[in-house]
C-alpha cells in the first residue's frame, strides 16, 4: 500500500511540473509565432529601410521591341518615394513623387506636373507592365487589407509562406485580391494580382536574389500579364544604399522638378 500511495503521489507530481512548464514555456512559443503582418511589414521595410537610394534599370520587352531605361530612386519609410529616369536622353528627368497618399508626376519636357488621383493609379508607368502603384509601394497593403498565411512550406532550409490579401470593403484599391509568396528573410518570391472576380490577371516573379547594399534582396523581378505571355517587364537593382542621410526636401514637388534640371 505505501508502494502503491508513493507511486501516486510522484505521479501527481510529474503532471504538475509538466503543467508548470507548459504554462511557462507556451508564451514563448506564442510569441514567436510570425504572423502574416508581420511578414508583409518586414518585406517592405526590407527594400526601403528607413531611408535608400536605388539604381535600377528597367527592360519593357514586346513582340516586335525591346526599351531600356535607367532609373534612380529614393525612399523614406514607408510612406515617400522619389522615381526618375535617368537614361535614355529623351526620358531622361520624366520623375513620379508619392509622399503619403499624394502621388504627382513631372515631365520636363512640358515643364508639366500632373497630381495624380486614385483612378490613374492602376495605368500603366511609362509604358511598362507595372502601374504607378506598383513601382510605388507603401503600406496600404498594411492598411487597407486583411492578411492571412494560407501555406507555409520548407524549401532549401528556408520557411516560405504565402499570404493572401484581401481589400477591406473601404478600400481604395482596384484588386480583388493580392497574393505574396515570401521567405522567412522577408524576401519576396512571388506576388499575384487578381481582378474583383478572382481571376488572376498578372504575375511579378523574382528571378534572382543577391546581396545589395548589405542586405539580401530581390535584384531582377519580371512583371507579365497572364493574356500577354509575351509581353513582359523587368526591373533589374543595380546598386543600392539604405538607411542613409537625405534631405527633407527630396520628397516634395518643388524637389520633383528641380532635381530633373
Amino acid at each position: 500500500m505505501r508502494h502503491a500511495k508513493g507511486c501516486h503521489i510522484k505521479a501527481k507530481v510529474r503532471a504538475l511540473v509538466a503543467i508548470a512548464a507548459a504554462l511557462l514555456v507556451a508564451p514563448s512559443a506564442v510569441a514567436q509565432e510570425i504572423t502574416a503582418y508581420d511578414l508583409v511589414a518586414g518585406a517592405l521595410d526590407l527594400t526601403r529601410g528607413d531611408t535608400s537610394h536605388t539604381e535600377m534599370t528597367m527592360q519593357v520587352k514586346r513582340p516586335d521591341w525591346e526599351r531600356s531605361t535607367s532609373i534612380v530612386a529614393w525612399s523614406r519609410g514607408r510612406e515617400d518615394t522619389l522615381m526618375r529616369f535617368t537614361a535614355p536622353a529623351k526620358d531622361a528627368g520624366n520623375a513620379l513623387l508619392k509622399q503619403g497618399d499624394n502621388m504627382w508626376t513631372y515631365t520636363p519636357k512640358l515643364n508639366r506636373t500632373i497630381r495624380l488621383p486614385y483612378s490613374m493609379r492602376s495605368q500603366s508607368w511609362a509604358g511598362s507592365d507595372f502601374s504607378y502603384n506598383d513601382l510605388s509601394r507603401s503600406d496600404n497593403l498594411l492598411k487597407y487589407y486583411q492578411l492571412e498565411i494560407v501555406e507555409q512550406r520548407e524549401e532549401e532550409g528556408r520557411m516560405i509562406y504565402t499570404i493572401d490579401a484581401v481589400p477591406r470593403d473601404d478600400a481604395p484599391v482596384v484588386w480583388g485580391k493580392e497574393v505574396w509568396v515570401l521567405r522567412d528573410d522577408y524576401v519576396m518570391l512571388e506576388q499575384r494580382f487578381y481582378d474583383q472576380e478572382m481571376t488572376l490577371l498578372k504575375r511579378m516573379t523574382t528571378m534572382d536574389i543577391r546581396e545589395v547594399g548589405g542586405r539580401m534582396v530581390a535584384t531582377r523581378m519580371r512583371m507579365q500579364k497572364l493574356d500577354e505571355p509575351d509581353h513582359w517587364t523587368e526591373v533589374i537593382i543595380e546598386s543600392a544604399q539604405f538607411d542613409i542621410e537625405l534631405p527633407d526636401r527630396m520628397f516634395t514637388v518643388f524637389e520633383l522638378k528641380a532635381g530633373a534640371s
